[in-house]
């Protein structure tokens, strides 16, 4: 079975340690597909793989049919591949909407950057970008006063900004209230369909709000995939997070 986005066979090893291995993965266009396991199942290092960041030692990457795993990390950027990590990464003396002007700038350096700021004729299409993660009501302010998850919300709209085919998310609800992670499953349900992603989490009440179809990781191997409820009652998958509070701890 093709899809849009698949891993095939895919291993990695570090200093001897294979973390991940023979890792087979088909995700179709526009679905939002998770990514569970216990820690050090190697689902970050997934990502990693997908993105560029760490090239394999087996196997091959495919995205719409075009290998990706013979690309550098930039080329598999401009391939339509875009990584949103843990830690968000933003301009913190920048307002919100000179963030999302950096984003989409398509040329390279900062002075070309700087020009833009003052002949910007994208900036109502920024502002509807700042709106739709909800950030509406921080145009003004500089993104380093944000809250934790309006910093979360403006890196995913900097994804955005750029209009990748495929967004990588790493633990996106790690440290959100109980309210901004129900506005980020919102969100989330909003951007699937327009862009494919791929989404590794922990928190199981936020993934049985968003997901398609589940895939669960164990020592670098996919253990089992499909629906919230296929998952659940999986022996495999219990087994795997036996000592590790539960899949619903996941």
């Amino acid at each position: 079975m093709t899809g849009y986005l698949e891993l095939r066979d895919v291993a990695v090893s570090f200093n001897g340690f294979r973390a991940v291995d023979g890792l087979s993965l088909t995700v179709e266009k526009g679905e939002l597909r998770c990514l569970i396991g216990p820690n050090g199942a190697g689902k970050t290092t997934a990502l990693d793989l997908i993105c560029g960041k760490v090239k394999p030692t087996h196997g091959s990457i495919l995205l719409n049919g075009r290998p990706l795993d013979r690309l550098e990390e930039h080329e598999i950027a401009r391939a339509g591949i875009g990584r949103k990590f843990q830690i968000p990464s933003v301009f913190k003396e920048l307002t919100v909407p000179q963030n999302l002007e950096v984003a989409y700038c398509r040329k390279t350096g900062v002075f070309a950057n700087l020009l833009r700021f003052a002949r910007s004729v994208e900036s109502d299409g920024l502002e509807k970008l700042a709106e739709m993660v909800g950030l509406e009501d921080c145009l003004d302010a500089p993104a380093g006063i944000l809250s934790h998850g309006q910093t979360q919300w403006l890196e995913i709209a900097l994804l955005l900004a750029q209009d990748p085919q495929v967004i990588l998310m790493d633990e996106p609800t790690a440290g959100m209230t109980a309210h901004e992670t129900r506005k980020t499953a919102e969100l989330f349900k909003r951007l699937k369909g327009r862009h494919t992603l791929i989404v590794v989490e922990h928190d199981m009440s936020f993934i049985k709000e968003i997901s398609d179809i589940i895939s669960v990781m164990h020592q670098g191997r996919l253990l089992a995939e499909g629906t919230v409820q296929d998952i659940e009652r999986n022996p495999e998958v219990r087994e795997a997070y036996l000592g590790s509070g539960g899949i619903t701890g996941a």
